[in-house]
């Protein structure tokens, strides 16, 4: 039975793999971005085909519209994915792997909020009913007034 069960997560995770809309792969594109925008960053560790954590936090959390809208708003979104059944570019498996171990990643999801300066704010791991909410109140001033100019 359990089998089946990892089958028809990893099939029905694969029509959410590349799907999260807003997100961008490139770290050093987005933390240049970062700084001129005054805005801060979320860097999500995932596994997005074969994580049920991680595609837990995606269903319930990033795509709904109100984080949407605050991400929006307020952040840069930044995927860093470690599938197991999709390809990534040769460029981006590099670029994960270093910031992987930048980071000291060592389980999924992990979430890390970056100020603008790209440095560490607030860390994440694994999946809370809560993230949302911690996720606002971690938010640097800095970012929450960004688009109020």
């Amino acid at each position: 039975m359990y089998p089946l069960l990892a089958v028809l997560l990893s099939l029905a995770s694969w029509s959410f793999a590349g799907s999260k809309t807003g997100w961008e792969d490139d770290y050093d594109k987005t933390l240049a971005k970062a700084k001129t925008e005054g805005r801060s960053v979320l860097l999500d560790f995932t596994g997005s085909d074969w994580c049920v954590w991680c595609i837990k936090l995606d269903t319930e959390v990033f795509t709904k519209p109100a984080f949407k809208r605050f991400a929006k708003e307020h952040l840069l979104l930044v995927e860093l994915d470690y599938p197991q059944l999709k390809r990534l570019p040769k460029k981006t498996q590099e670029q994960n792997a270093e910031l992987k171990a930048k980071y000291g990643v060592s389980g999924f999801p992990t979430l890390i909020l970056l100020n603008s300066e790209g440095k560490e704010v607030k860390r994440w791991g694994g999946y809370s009913a809560q993230f949302f909410d911690e996720l606002k109140a971690a938010l640097p001033s800095e970012s929450k007034s960004a688009n109020a100019k």
